[in-house]
């Protein structure tokens, strides 16, 4: 893989991993907000920017993912290419999240990836979602950052071909405890009605 997307929420991959971006180039992909204000932070530690690192302010709701990444002139579109896109979708109208994956494939060799996590239909429904969960439905809301959009798992096989993806792996949130977090002492465990999706560009 020659060119890396990382998350919109965690953008130490690059420092993490120093010894895979020698060889990767990796792509911060963010709001121009939130993006401004990671770079604001980095300067304040002094952390030295990795040379294959690059930050690319964007907003989804306005803005297109082609014109974003292909306006560097380290982003390879004949390379394959992995995309994490977490912590997004639910925030984005389904139009939106359907858009930013059309684009992904204009710009993205066959064989690319994706994985990016979404919220179940269920999670709108206060009798199929713990007390819970409805509390943090609200908080975001409180916060304008309301969670819109959700997808239900089973039809995901079906609708990612038509934008031009198959689906590889679609983890419920009993499936990521078991997979991430069964044995883990510090309290953290997969969020109920989040799951997991990785899909190939065909």
């Amino acid at each position: 893989m020659a060119a890396l997307q990382k998350t919109l929420t965690h953008n130490t991959f690059a420092f993490r991993q120093p010894e895979m971006t020698k060889h990767l180039e990796v792509f911060e992909v963010d709001h121009p907000t939130t993006q401004e204000f990671k770079l604001h932070r980095l300067a304040e530690l002094g952390w030295e920017h990795p040379a294959k690192l690059h930050f690319i302010p964007i907003d989804f709701t306005k803005e297109s993912l082609v014109t974003a990444l292909t306006s560097s002139s380290s982003y390879d579109s004949q390379a394959k290419s992995f995309f994490s896109w977490l912590g997004v979708i639910p925030y984005l109208t389904k139009d939106e999240v359907f858009t930013t994956m059309r684009s992904i494939t204009k710009i993205a060799s066959a064989g690319s990836t994706i994985v990016y996590d979404y919220f179940d239909t269920d999670v709108f429904i206060p009798e199929k979602s713990s007390p819970q969960m409805q509390k943090i439905l609200e908080y975001l809301r409180k916060i304008g950052e309301p969670i819109i959009t959700g997808f239900n798992p089973s039809n995901l096989a079906e609708e990612l071909p038509s934008l031009g993806f198959s689906l590889q792996e679609n983890l419920s949130s009993i499936d990521i405890e078991e997979h991430y977090f069964k044995g883990r002492t510090d309290g953290y465990h997969a969020r109920e009605n989040v799951h997991f999706a990785c899909a190939i560009i065909e």
